[in-house]
């Protein structure tokens, strides 16, 4: 079904007997009604709470308060509503870990097959929640890239749908519901900037589809400047970024607590360069050493979190030279436009549980 345009929706409202979550904004997701209601868990409209005192005007949003502890449901359950309407009974997808979860659950929660592809150093945890949904579990030597041609490889020989939370446009279409929220719950406006992390870029890319669908809408004048984060440790796209690239370089992974993001080929890599240069924002990279400290910090918050999700926080620390992080330094000329960019009003996704 066709997605309906966002000025016909009257966020805040819902039919009673209609899902709710991220499912309130479902005119604009092009999936059917009743697959929504057959595959929701609750997902999506996680909380926003102020990050305290010390940090004026900084907004955390709670991405990992879903069904598998990650913002990776959005655009899992879109995605798997749109294999469900196409007629498939397998799914194979490849995963860091959150997305496989992700697909893994609601594929179990739709009946499908589910098979997912992770490379070998992930964490047991990681791999034990895939386990728990029924899915199975291949694990690869070598990284996030090997993982990716492998299911890709298993597609070709069985046929089955590849569930990929990177081509797949229906994955967008999920997390793009993070724009609508963000902007419902700060009053219907934006903060002047959003850090994201960035691998594949699907929190960023949709966050980027969702501000400018609300842009496009009427309902703001501005997008927000999209700072996204990447590791020291695998900076494909932080130094293009510096190098004034339209492509991500190639580059070797380090290994970092920051599994989530450690892609060296982000597939969509021109797009995320070019949507955080429409933003005006700009793309870092975070020091290992600033990640436990962050992490800690949010704990002292009473909040909970995965190194991959710190290392965002740590980004927004460093950027306003917090006590936290002191001595660790940064400079580029990227650092300067963060710095300045986080200045103002700030959102902060912590997009996964530190059960993870």
């Amino acid at each position: 079904m066709p997605a309906a345009p966002l000025a016909e929706l009257v966020p805040g409202t819902r039919t009673p007997s209609g899902p709710g979550g991220l499912w309130r904004y479902r005119a604009c997701i092009p999936v059917g009604d009743d697959i929504a209601a057959r595959l929701t868990l609750g997902e999506g409209h996680t909380p926003i709470v102020s990050a305290g005192s010390d940090l004026e005007g900084v907004t955390l949003k709670l991405e990992f308060v879903f069904p598998t502890l990650s913002f990776k449901d959005r655009g899992a359950v879109v995605l798997i509503a749109s294999a469900v309407e196409r007629g498939a009974r397998r799914v194979v997808a490849d995963s860091s870990g959150n997305a496989g979860s992700a697909i893994a659950a609601y594929a179990a929660r739709a009946g499908l097959e589910c098979q997912v592809f992770v490379p070998a150093a992930i964490s047991a945890r990681k791999r034990a929640q895939i386990l728990a949904y029924g899915a199975s579990l291949e694990c690869v030597a070598g990284d996030r890239t090997a993982a990716a041609e492998a299911a890709i490889a298993a597609v070709a020989r069985t046929g089955a749908t590849y569930a990929s939370h990177i081509y797949n446009p229906y994955f967008l279409q999920g997390t793009k519901t993070f724009a609508f929220e963000l902007w419902e719950q700060l009053g219907r406006g934006v903060p002047d900037a959003v850090i994201v992390p960035a691998g594949n870029g699907t929190l960023a890319l949709g966050a980027a589809r969702g501000f400018g669908e609300l842009q496009a809408a009427g309902l703001i004048e501005r997008v927000p400047a999209l700072i996204a984060l990447q590791s020291e440790r695998c900076a494909p796209l932080a130094q293009a970024w510096t190098m004034g690239l339209r492509e991500p370089v190639d580059v070797e992974v380090t290994p970092t607590s920051a599994e989530g993001i450690a892609i060296p080929r982000p597939a969509r890599g021109a797009q995320i360069l070019a949507a955080v240069a429409h933003s005006g924002g700009c793309v870092v990279s975070v020091p290992e050493v600033a990640i436990e400290p962050a992490q800690r910090d949010l704990a002292a918050r009473g909040l909970f979190v995965e190194p991959t999700a710190a290392l965002v926080w740590a980004g927004l620390l460093i950027a306003r030279h917090h006590p936290a992080v002191r001595g660790i330094a940064v400079e580029s000329e990227g650092w300067t436009v963060a710095r300045a960019l986080t200045r103002g009003n700030v959102a902060v996704p912590l997009c996964g549980s530190g059960l993870k």
